[in-house]
C-alpha cells in the first residue's frame, strides 16, 4: 500500500479511485478531522491553533499570508509523508478546492519537488477524456509498488517518474544523483 498525496488535496473523486485500488490517499479531510476532535482546539470551526502558522513556517516564508501558512501547515506534512501523487490541473471547484492560488501553487510545486512517482492530467472537458482520465489514473495506481519501503542504503540516488496527459504508455524516468555532503 503506497500513500499517495493528491491535488485537489480535497477531491473525494481522486480520493475513491485510489482507496478502491487499495493504496492509502493523503487527503486534507484526514488532517482537517485530526484537528477538529482535537480536544485543544477551543472553537472547533476555527480549526486554528497559534502553533498552525508557525508550522506553516517549514513550508512558507514569514513575508507569505497566515492564510497560506495556516494552509501549508496542513497540506505540507501531507506532502512530505506522500510516496507517490497524483496532480489534476485546470480542476472547477466542485472537483476539490481549497479556495487560494497561492497556496495550490505551492503544494504543485513541493509535490513535483519530492521526487516520488508523479501523474500529472488535466480536467477532462468530455465524456471521452474523462473516461481516459479514469483509466491513466487506475493504470499509475497499479504500476505503484503494493508497499514502499524506505531504504537509506539508495540514499545516494532519487527515482522520479512523471507520467504525463498525452500518453500512458510514454514513460519517462528521470534519476537525479545527489552527492553526499
Amino acid at each position: 500500500m503506497v500513500k499517495v498525496a493528491i491535488f485537489p488535496p480535497n477531491s473525494l473523486i481522486l480520493a475513491d479511485l485510489i482507496e478502491r485500488k487499495g493504496h492509502e490517499v493523503l487527503a486534507l479531510q484526514k488532517a482537517v478531522r485530526k484537528k477538529v476532535k482535537d480536544p485543544d482546539i477551543d472553537s472547533p470551526p476555527m480549526n486554528l491553533t497559534e502553533e498552525d502558522p508557525i508550522k506553516g513556517l517549514k513550508y512558507a516564508a514569514i513575508e507569505v499570508p497566515s492564510g497560506v501558512r495556516g494552509r501549508m501547515s496542513l497540506i505540507g506534512p501531507l506532502i512530505e509523508e506522500a510516496e507517490a501523487a497524483i496532480i489534476v490541473e485546470d480542476a472547477p471547484f466542485g472537483f476539490g478546492c481549497i479556495g487560494c492560488a497561492r497556496t495550490n501553487e505551492l503544494s504543485i510545486f513541493n509535490l513535483r519537488k519530492r521526487g516520488v512517482p508523479t501523474l500529472e492530467l488535466k480536467y477532462p472537458k468530455n465524456k471521452d477524456e474523462t473516461t481516459d482520465m479514469v483509466n491513466k489514473i487506475n493504470t499509475f495506481l497499479d504500476s505503484l509498488p503494493k508497499s514502499l519501503e524506505s531504504s537509506e542504503s539508495s540514499k545516494t540516488s532519487e527515482n522520479s517518474e512523471t507520467l504525463e496527459d498525452s500518453d500512458i504508455s510514454d514513460i519517462s524516468s528521470n534519476k537525479e544523483l545527489k552527492e553526499d555532503e
